[in-house]
């Protein structure tokens, strides 16, 4: 074991030329210096941050009423103005469920399957989407119309599927969190000197002195990202999993990375500059949710202006400038450099990948009149379901109009268009 510790912290291919680990061991009196161990501290917090929010999906969710504003507003202040934390905590339980009911978001699927234990033998064991083969056989044994366990499959799919409200909070609490780090960042670095002057990035490098903000928004990115990759497994289940698992697995390592070898400024920028346009891609998405589509096309054209100009302009302009040319100059290559610049690089190119998505997206938009939704957990429909919601609301609205039985097997068996936008997606 310490012979592979040895080989992974080698100091000739993490450090500078002419510098070792035993300079950084010791530092003078009030000065410190990162260590790998201090990430660790991010593990405990990012389950601190997984608890909170399952506190507000699971608990708070599920409150059937919004405290009045004058009950909740000193209480709210208070824990406004403590920690992030608290911050996310207070808006999931004061805004995000009460926002939500509000605004009369579905909370759970309307037609739910009636219970059947041999469909739902096959649905947990076998297939959740049956063929033609299956549907003829599961037809003769329960004596059912072919449509009607169709249906029951339909059904059963979307009770697995996140209902709106679900949904709403979940991109109220990443706009919560993506509006406060980002905030944090801006006010932290505009007292910064690398803020003004990139090549302050490098200066001295790696004696570069800890300083608790610093540490405080590294560790902070770092379990958020953490708690997004153990709650996907929670999550809403999309069609993208392995992809966003995959990202969130490169940006915990990019940011250790970043911090073990004393890169935090510069590791600092690249994060606001990804921060800068997040909260509003999430915005965009509450504002679908809520059916506000003028907003939503509002808030999606200033999410891609952001996106563009933060990943297509300042960050290899800016960031790319800094690592690879201002750093050459005063430091020069090493290892763990030419690893760093590698993946900032493709860090670019999927810039430039999604990008061109958000643009294909942008001009469909344009061309449409709206924002084109997201299909990766759609809400299955059919024309003879959306018939029987349109005769329920009738029905609830007028009571005396009878509900008619020939629409229990009005399905044909084809899927509308999705209802619903989900997260991290457009």
């Amino acid at each position: 074991m310490a012979a592979l510790s040895a080989w992974f912290w080698n100091e000739r291919f993490w450090l500078p030329h002419n510098v070792t680990w035993a300079d950084l061991a010791d530092p003078a009196p009030g000065v410190e210096y990162p260590k790998a161990r201090h990430l660790l501290s991010a593990l405990p917090l990012a389950l601190l941050i997984s608890v909170v929010r399952i506190l507000f999906e699971s608990v708070f969710s599920d409150i059937t009423a919004a405290p009045p504003v004058y009950e909740c507003a000193f209480e709210l202040a208070l824990q406004l103005l403590s920690t992030p934390l608290c911050v996310l905590f207070a808006t999931e339980r004061y805004v995000a469920s009460p926002c939500a009911r509000s605004l009369h978001l579905q909370a759970e699927i309307s037609w739910r399957a009636q219970p059947n234990a041999v469909l739902e033998k096959v649905y947990m064991s076998i297939t959740k989407n049956p063929d033609p083969r299956h549907l003829d056989g599961l037809s003769k044994q329960l004596d059912w119309q072919v449509r009607k366990v169709q249906r029951w499959f339909r059904r059963r799919r979307n009770q697995d599927k996140p209902s709106t409200h679900a949904k709403f909070c979940e991109s109220m609490w990443r706009l919560t969190f993506y509006l406060c780090i980002f905030t944090y960042g801006i006010q932290f670095l505009w007292r910064c000197p690398w803020m003004w002057d990139t090549r302050h990035c490098w200066y001295n490098y790696p004696y570069q002195v800890l300083t608790p903000g610093l540490y405080y928004y590294y560790v902070m990115e770092l379990a958020f990202y953490w708690s997004l990759m153990f709650s996907q497994f929670t999550d809403i289940k999309r069609k993208d999993f392995l992809v966003m698992f995959i990202h969130h697995m490169a940006t915990v390592s990019l940011i250790s990375f970043s911090y073990a070898n004393n890169m935090l400024r510069v590791g600092s920028l690249v994060m606001s500059v990804h921060d800068a346009s997040d909260f509003l891609l999430e915005a965009a998405k509450l504002a679908n949710y809520a059916q506000y589509q003028r907003l939503c096309d509002i808030l999606f054209i200033l999410f891609s202006v952001a996106f563009f100009l933060t990943r297509l302009v300042i960050f290899p302009l800016w960031i790319l400038n800094t690592t690879l040319f201002e750093s050459w100059a005063i430091i020069g290559p090493y290892p763990s450099w030419w690893l760093f610049n590698s993946l900032l690089l493709v860090l670019q190119v999927l810039h430039v990948i999604w990008s061109y998505l958000i643009a294909r997206i942008a001009l469909k938009a344009m061309l449409r009149g709206k924002v084109s939704k997201d299909v990766r957990s759609d809400i299955e429909s059919s024309s003879g379901e959306e018939g029987e919601a349109s005769r329920a609301s009738v029905a609830r609205a007028v009571p005396h109009i009878p509900h008619s039985p020939k629409a229990e097997n009005g399905t044909n068996g084809h899927c509308a268009s999705t209802k619903y936008m989900n997260h991290s997606g457009w």
